[in-house]
């Protein structure tokens, strides 16, 4: 899995996946509004925030201040450690499932 061998957490996936889908405009209320859009889950930016700099941390993201005409913004981009714990965690998640029916239990 990563480098401590341990799957990413559901929202740790979903914030990097984020970022690679929002590219050079990766930052944290941009990373939140693609979340809330395409998850329908409503972030506190806190918690955005917290887990990105979590993801840093840990060498799966990498960040960099922009300045210029607007305001300041940290933009995030994916590290190879995190595109590798991201491939990683997808294989892991679809072996789980591989044989997995859940149709008695909706039908």
């Amino acid at each position: 899995m990563t480098d401590s061998n341990v799957p990413l957490g559901v929202l740790e996936e979903q914030i990097l996946v984020a970022v690679v889908r929002t590219r050079d405009e990766a930052y944290g209320m941009e990373i939140r509004r693609e979340l809330e859009r395409v998850t329908g889950r409503d972030l506190a930016i806190g918690a955005v925030y917290a887990t990105l700099d979590r993801l840093e941390a840990k060498g799966l993201l990498r960040s960099r201040r922009t300045f210029g005409n607007g305001p300041s913004r940290r933009l995030f981009e994916l590290s190879r450690a995190g595109a590798r714990a991201l491939v990683e965690t997808r294989a892991l998640r679809e072996r789980l499932w591989r044989g997995v029916d859940l149709r008695e239990f909706v039908l």
